[in-house]
């Protein structure tokens, strides 16, 4: 369930960074894409209305996608305190002392 809805997000974050690079630079931005007339691709009010819209539904699904992600990942994760854990005993791993051999 999760890496379905991780593709699904993926997705729309490659599509939501493409409607925005394709959208007409309102305030000159990097100088790029504003000049020209109206025989450009992808321009006129019809097309930023399209252009706008389809961000503002793709912005959607991403914080959607978002947060579900989010709740899928809490949902694995039990809640525990550290008062509730037992002391620990000291670990087989680690090296002990010598100890003489028994005399007979």
């Amino acid at each position: 369930m999760t890496t379905v809805v991780l593709v699904i997000h993926l997705i729309l974050a490659i599509a939501l960074i493409g409607a925005i690079l394709i959208q007409r630079s309102e305030g000159g931005g990097l100088g790029i894409g504003g000049g020209g007339g109206m025989g450009g691709f992808m321009t006129g009010r019809s097309t930023a209305n399209l252009l706008s819209r389809t961000t503002a539904i793709l912005a959607a699904g991403f914080m959607a996608t978002s947060i579900t992600l989010a709740l899928l990942a809490n949902v694995k994760r039990a809640p525990s305190s550290i008062l509730d854990q037992p002391a620990s005993a000291p670990s087989p791993a680690a090296p002990q002392a010598p100890q003489a051999p028994l005399a007979r």
